[in-house]
């Protein structure tokens, strides 16, 4: 598999970042969502679950709903950090190397991932 194979790419996962003052524009991102798109929503965790730093929930979808999620999430995200990575099968470069952030990037507990 090349790095350049977007054929490779079987989903994307969307977690947004929150904390206590910022639950409420998450709540309602999140409600935004799930009336306008097609994704699978993860559980909300309300402290620093895997690789994630922060508290957060994720958002799971479709490599077809790329081009109209993510620069709808850019505009609506209402200041809350978003982390975007792809799902290849390469979980440390998915989360590394072909990672996107919207807003303040974070560090990542990578040796959850080993």
């Amino acid at each position: 598999m090349r790095s350049s194979d977007t054929e490779s790419i079987e989903g994307y996962h969307a977690h947004v970042y929150f904390d206590a003052d910022t639950r409420e524009p998450a709540q309602s991102l999140r409600e935004a969502v799930e009336a306008r798109f097609e994704v699978r929503m993860g559980r909300w965790h309300e402290k620093p679950v895997g690789p994630h730093p922060c508290w957060s929930y994720q958002i799971a979808f479709t490599p077809e709903l790329f081009s109209t999620l993510v620069p709808w999430l850019a505009l609506n995200r209402q200041g809350l950090v978003i982390f975007l990575h792809p799902e290849t099968g390469a979980v440390i470069p998915d989360h590394t190397d072909h990672a996107l952030w919207m807003g303040e990037k974070r560090e990542l507990n990578l040796d959850a991932l080993k």
